[in-house]
């Protein structure tokens, strides 16, 4: 499971539909309606078929990967998520699995993509030194923090998200605030999508978390940078960076999962 998200990946233990099933048998389904654009979409795409072919009630709720999983984990509801980005909850996501309280629709998740830390093509271009999130780190100077301009602004992800826990471990793991980085909250998918838009129409250096494939990427050519160490294993990574520095106080440098 190296790759990081599974489509219509969480089914509740106690939800069970068949090609043969008939309206009367379906009744009422409660399915997440997560806060990024690939699961929001998938879920109405599900939406549309359950209740078209199948003649299923689909109540849409909010979700979010952890959450969502606690929710689904510990009260069987909602009944189904149609995405779930597993690096946040990889251990008490396959414990679950294995005690049957949650299913996967799908026996592999869906691959190619990507999360990790990312740069505008003219910050590499204007900065060719620039090979590694390694050499990022030494140069703070390159991407002020608008609130405090002597530090370094590292845009993370909004509280609530799964990658908020790594990506403060990954701050902790760095040392990044000592190395003079402030890790920023962009509060919401919006203001996170809002600081790359800005940066691209001035001109502005910018570094943060994003993942792949998105619009934003692919309309701003975001260029994936390597972390210039290796992935330091899924018992550092499962067992320490995902918790996030409450759970976990000592990580370990690690590229992404």
């Amino acid at each position: 499971m190296h790759k990081s998200i599974l489509s219509a990946a969480v089914v509740a233990g106690s939800l069970a539909i068949s090609s043969g099933a008939y309206a009367a048998d379906c009744g009422d389904i409660s399915m997440a309606d997560m806060n990024w654009p690939s699961a929001t979409l998938m879920a109405n795409v599900d939406k549309i078929i359950l209740e078209a072919g199948y003649g299923c009630e689909v109540e849409m709720v909010v979700g979010a990967t952890t959450v969502t999983f606690a929710s689904m984990n510990e009260k069987g509801q909602p009944d189904v998520a149609a995405e779930l980005w597993i690096n946040a909850v990889r251990e008490p996501l396959f414990a679950a699995m294995d005690e049957g309280r949650l299913h996967s629709a799908r026996e592999m998740p869906i691959t190619d993509l990507g999360e990790g830390w990312w740069l505008p093509p003219y910050t590499k271009e204007a900065h060719p030194e620039l090979k590694t999130v390694l050499d990022i780190l030494e140069r703070p100077d390159l991407f002020p923090d608008k609130e405090d301009p002597s530090r370094g602004a590292f845009i993370g992800c909004p509280a609530g998200w799964g990658c908020q826990l790594s990506n403060q471990s990954l701050f902790i793991a760095f040392e990044m605030e000592e190395k003079g980085w402030n890790l920023i909250d962009p509060g919401s998918q919006a203001g996170l999508d809002g600081s790359i838009v800005k940066a691209n129409e001035r001109g502005e250096n910018w570094f943060g978390y994003y993942w792949a494939p998105t619009s934003m990427i692919g309309k701003y050519n975001l260029q994936l940078m390597p972390f210039g160490v290796p992935f330091a294993g899924s018992e550092n990574w499962d067992g320490c960076v995902a918790k996030g520095p409450e759970a976990c106080t000592d990580p370990k440098p690690s590229a992404w999962t």
